[in-house]
């Protein structure tokens, strides 16, 4: 029986609520190690993270073995929570 290879690329763009410019320069860096943290803690691999004022950008490789909306649905309002 021949070897199964998977490679699954994810490109995750989060969009805060009505494309306000909330996440300023001093929480960027912040909000991109706590997505880092989120995946890595799934055993998943972060490729890139960029966050803008009003979207982050998020390229993950994925294993087969979970869903891209299993990653982690607690963590959706931490921008609302940090402020």
């Amino acid at each position: 029986m021949a070897n199964t290879y998977t490679q699954i690329y994810l490109h995750v763009v989060f969009a805060v609520s009505g494309r306000a410019c909330v996440i300023s320069c001093a929480h960027r860096e912040e909000l991109q190690k706590y997505i880092t943290g989120i995946v890595t803690r799934q055993r998943q691999k972060l490729i890139a993270v960029y966050c803008m004022p009003d979207h982050t950008h998020a390229l993950l490789g994925l294993k087969p073995n979970i869903a891209p909306s299993d990653l982690d649905r607690r963590h959706q309002n931490w921008i609302d929570q940090s402020h």
